[in-house]
């Protein structure tokens, strides 16, 4: 049986989170917490954040033992660019691109 949690429109850039991602890939739930608690990046935050809401989610189902949990797969998409200008020398503008993020991750039992 698999568990998925996604968080939208995280107000990360995608190639920030995507090398954590791949870290994380392929182990248990409760080593993956660990690495994400000591791991100082912003994104480590933003996908544990994620990834205790899979663990939630897999605990309401009450079919799956929390212990065998596997990170299946951890997809980081990207979701929408907030578009801002910025002024510049001689009355010019530059365009400033903010990045965001979707993130999936889906748990599955061993």
């Amino acid at each position: 049986m698999e568990v998925r949690a996604v968080s939208k429109y995280v107000r990360i850039s995608p190639t920030k989170v995507r090398p954590l991602a791949d870290i994380l890939r392929g182990r248990k739930a409760a080593d993956a917490l660990t690495i994400l608690k000591f791991t100082p990046l912003k994104g480590s935050r933003l996908v544990g954040k994620t990834l205790k809401s899979a663990l939630a989610n897999a605990e309401t189902a009450r079919t799956i033992d929390l212990d065998n949990l596997v990170v299946k797969t951890i997809l980081i998409d990207e979701g929408p660019r907030l578009k801002r200008f910025r002024p510049r020398a001689m009355g010019r503008a530059t365009r400033i691109v903010k990045r965001t993020s979707h993130i999936t991750i889906v748990l599955s039992e061993m």
